[in-house]
């Protein structure tokens, strides 16, 4: 299983949010780059970004920071956050990132989706953001009346490589994720999926690990202390 330290952008800083609220913003760095540089001395082979502003009004206002962190290390990065154009698609993967991830777009604008699968194919990710059930849309402001699980079928049926499934009501909160979600997803799909929200100890680790996952994001425990990230690449690695 591959650890993906995650990073919130937000005005060029690193911030977390309390259960997706704008209002409950932690600064944990004003220099993003200097975190990231402290995952690869952890031994981190990815990192996750996504910027809090873009995910509101769907434009790149960080994309100085995601290039600065791209250029200045090697991880196989991945950004989500208002990607909802050909044009910002183009944008990121012009300036290095690897993997893209549609949020709202995919729920909003099939066509769309359908384009940039048939189009970035590996490049792409869909984030899956529930909340009561249902996908949430617009930076977690809004709730659609998509399902989540067959909204995530449908993902599959599309021709989607990778979902980042994200339990709105664990995000940020340390009490642990969601693993009865993740283990009834493996169960039904096929392909990979990313834990996110509540990874907040090194048995949330382990247990992931043990479901198989394709991958773990790592936010608020890694700010706090309560996972050494190094230990946690570690254990994901192991049998």
């Amino acid at each position: 299983m591959l650890i993906y330290p995650a990073i919130d952008l937000y005005k060029g800083k690193a911030v977390r949010l309390y259960k997706g609220d704008y209002e409950q913003m932690t600064v944990y760095s004003e220099h993003p780059i200097e975190i990231a540089l402290d995952f690869e001395t952890k031994n981190a082979e990815c990192i996750h970004m996504v910027d809090l502003e873009g995910a509101k009004n769907g434009d790149t206002p960080n994309i100085d920071t995601v290039k600065e962190i791209v250029a200045g290390t090697k991880l196989f990065s991945e950004i989500g956050g208002g990607i909802r154009s050909m044009q910002v698609i183009d944008k990121y993967l012009n300036a290095g990132v690897n993997r893209v991830i549609l949020g709202t777009a995919a729920v909003n604008d099939r066509a769309f989706l359908e384009e940039a699968s048939r189009e970035f194919n590996k490049a792409l990710a869909v984030g899956v953001d529930i909340r009561d059930g249902k996908v949430a849309i617009k930076g977690w402001t809004e709730k659609s009346e998509h399902d989540a699980f067959q909204f995530c079928h449908e993902m599959q049926e599309i021709g989607i490589k990778t979902i980042i499934c994200t339990d709105i009501s664990r995000d940020g909160a340390m009490r642990g994720t969601n693993l009865e979600l993740y283990k009834e997803l493996s169960e039904q799909l096929s392909i990979d999926i990313i834990a996110s929200g509540g990874v907040s100890s090194m048995e949330d680790v382990i247990k992931l690990r043990d479901m198989k996952l394709y991958g773990a994001i790592i936010g608020k425990a890694y700010y706090t202390g309560a996972i050494r990230l190094d230990e946690a690449v570690r254990l994901a690695k192991s049998e």
